[in-house]
């Protein structure tokens, strides 16, 4: 699998294609448009979110919202996209093709900041490596009460 970061979206678009067909799945606009937005808009989006995003900047386009799913989870099995798991209300998306990064997410109104910090990023090599581990990728997301949810 080619990695994603800093990929133009030709490429992306290609790499797609073939993921498609690999699984038997034909290339439609619907998909491209699904793969478009979520290239285009720098954020973390529900399903929900993303299809009212495509149905008002494409109103004539015929997509549903299973297509939305469907694709969004073919893109996830395929690391184009990643997920963020919400429990009850769901998972959010992000296209995979930024370089490495964490979240922390405010527990009240669900907002989202990425950060990075090398600190914890050898913390955790070290970790993996006193554990005899060779660390491949990780996924963290810390929880907590955003600036704005406090002051109310």
């Amino acid at each position: 699998m080619k990695k994603l970061e800093n990929i133009e979206y030709d490429a992306l678009l290609a790499n797609f294609k073939d993921i498609l067909k690999r699984n038997g799945l034909k290339f439609t606009l619907q998909r491209e448009v699904i793969l478009k937005t979520l290239y285009s808009n720098n954020g973390h989006f529900t399903p929900d979110a993303l299809y009212l995003m495509i149905k008002e900047k494409y109103p004539d386009l015929n997509v549903g919202i299973a297509t939305v799913y469907r694709t969004l989870n073919v893109l996830e099995e395929s690391d184009i996209v990643t997920s963020l798991s919400f429990g009850s209300q769901g998972k959010k998306f992000e296209l995979g093709n930024k370089p490495h990064h964490d979240h922390i997410i405010c527990k009240n109104c669900g907002q989202i900041v990425e950060f990075e910090d090398k600190s914890i990023e050898k913390l955790q090599e070290k970790i993996a490596k006193n554990n005899n581990f060779k660390l491949t990728g990780h996924l963290m997301q810390l929880y907590g009460i955003c600036n704005n949810c406090q002051s109310k």
